[in-house]
Parts: C-alpha cells; sequence; structure tokens
C-alpha cells in the first residue's frame, strides 16, 4: 500500500486487481435487460398511446424516453449486480437476493401501470422499489462501492418514477 499526501490529508490506496469474466458481466447485463424488456412484453407494449391520455404532472418527459433511460439503468444494475457476485464478501448472497426481489419489483410496475392500468397499485409497486433499491444500495455498498454508486442514476430516477405515477394517479 502507499500512503501519500493530498491537501494536507493523508490517505491511503489500495490498488484491486479485477479481472474481468467477460461472459459472465454479459450475463448479468443481458438478463437484467431481459427481465425489463418481459415486463414491457407482457403489458401489451405501444405504451405511448395510455400514456399520452393521461393527465400529466409537472415536469413529465415524452413517452420515447423512458425506454432510453431504462435500457441504460438496466444496463448499470447488471454491472453492479456483477461486481458484488463477483466479489468473495460472505454477505453477496443476501445483497444478491435484494438485488433480486427490488427488480422483481421493477419488473410488476409496467404490468401493473401499463396492462392493468391500476395507477394506486403502480403507485404501491415504485413505493416498494424505492425501500427496495435503498436496501440493496446499502447492501452493496458494503460489498463494493463502485457497485453501489452505479445504482444512484437508479433510485434518482425512480425517485422520479415515483413524483410521476403518484402524481398521475393524483391528477386522473
Amino acid at each position: 500500500m502507499n500512503t501519500a499526501h493530498l491537501c494536507g490529508i493523508y490517505y491511503t490506496e489500495r490498488v484491486i486487481k479485477m479481472k474481468i469474466k467477460w461472459t459472465d458481466l454479459i450475463i448479468w447485463i443481458v438478463g437484467t435487460e431481459l427481465v425489463g424488456a418481459l415486463s414491457a412484453l407482457i403489458s401489451g407494449g405501444n405504451f405511448s398511446a395510455y400514456y399520452d391520455t393521461l393527465q400529466q404532472p409537472p415536469l413529465a418527459p415524452p413517452a420515447w424516453l423512458f425506454p432510453v433511460m431504462w435500457s441504460i439503468l438496466y444496463a448499470l444494475m447488471g454491472v453492479s449486480a456483477y461486481l458484488i457476485w463477483e466479489s468473495n464478501d460472505r454477505r453477496r448472497k443476501g445483497a444478491i437476493l435484494l438485488y433480486g426481489l427490488q427488480l422483481f419489483a421493477n419488473f410488476l410496475w409496467t404490468p401493473v401501470f401499463f396492462g392493468l392500468k391500476s395507477l394506486r397499485g403502480a403507485s404501491a409497486v415504485v413505493i416498494i422499489m424505492l425501500i427496495l433499491i435503498t436496501a440493496m444500495i446499502v447492501s452493496f455498498l458494503r460489498i463494493n462501492k463502485t457497485a453501489a454508486y452505479l445504482n444512484i442514476p437508479y433510485l434518482l430516477w425512480t425517485v422520479f418514477a415515483a413524483y410521476l405515477t403518484i402524481g398521475v394517479t393524483v391528477l386522473q
């Protein structure tokens, strides 16, 4: 370990070498992306037609932005799960369980909102998602900070999605 002086603060630099298992990484990313795709598929697709009929709260983005954002977020989630899975930490199984639970809640939101058109149900699901995502990030943070930080955009987008979901529910 090297100790260096930076702006009056001493810090210890640790270099962690990790050989990337590309096949495993791709499986985690594609698997996570497929959860989102399957959720959309069973919901019937053509979301913008329904989305455009709803009275929207302020700051509601255009419908085309959602699949773009979710594709990016699912990729980040897959990378983060891979980092946790590849760690040797004894807590990784619990962290991966939280990952699976939040991903399942994420999976449910689209069929509840678009398929069942249950706005209150979707509001409940998105609140559960926020709780599970937060728990997952805390769990990941204890194992691998990078894995946790990769999920901050997901948490922020889900906070925004909660605002939109609850806003649409209130306005209908």
